[in-house]
């Protein structure tokens, strides 16, 4: 396992495990890194020193804790985030299938959020599908 401080081009930094160097290099290329605080896919390695531990310290890796978020802008989108959470449901990949159905009327309203490519978002708003883009990533669900 290997720790990274990541920085986005906001200036968010956050703290990540990763299995390694390469896993870490594999994601970047992929573009599945995002900031967890804005959600931009613009992340990058912030400069970090190494941590070298002495021989008393224990093997076990610490769990990584992100940080609070810092300015009110921040503030505001992890309070929208959690409204968003508590109050509608995640369909994650079937987004453009759930909200097409609703707009048909083939399944009841509800709030949904999820992941839509851009193209499939620009699509959906064509069609009339009312939707909004997050300002964040949905966090993965675990199933």
């Amino acid at each position: 396992m290997i720790q990274y401080t990541l920085k986005c081009e906001a200036n968010h930094n956050t703290t990540s495990w990763f299995k390694s160097a390469d896993a870490y290099d594999a994601l970047e290329k992929s573009g599945h890194l995002s900031c967890a605080v804005c959600g931009s896919s613009q992340v990058t390695k912030a400069l970090m020193a190494p941590r070298v531990r002495g021989s008393e310290e224990h093997e076990t890796p610490q769990v990584p804790v992100l940080s609070e978020p810092a300015g009110e802008s921040e503030q505001a989108i992890a309070a929208m985030r959690k409204k968003v959470e508590e109050t509608s449901d995640y369909v994650g990949d079937s987004f453009v299938k759930e909200a097409r159905a609703m707009h048909a009327g083939e399944k009841p309203q509800r709030s949904i959020y999820g992941e839509a490519r851009l193209d499939q978002a620009k699509a959906l708003l064509d069609e009339g599908v009312p939707l909004m883009p997050l300002p964040f990533r949905p966090k993965q669900k675990l199933t």
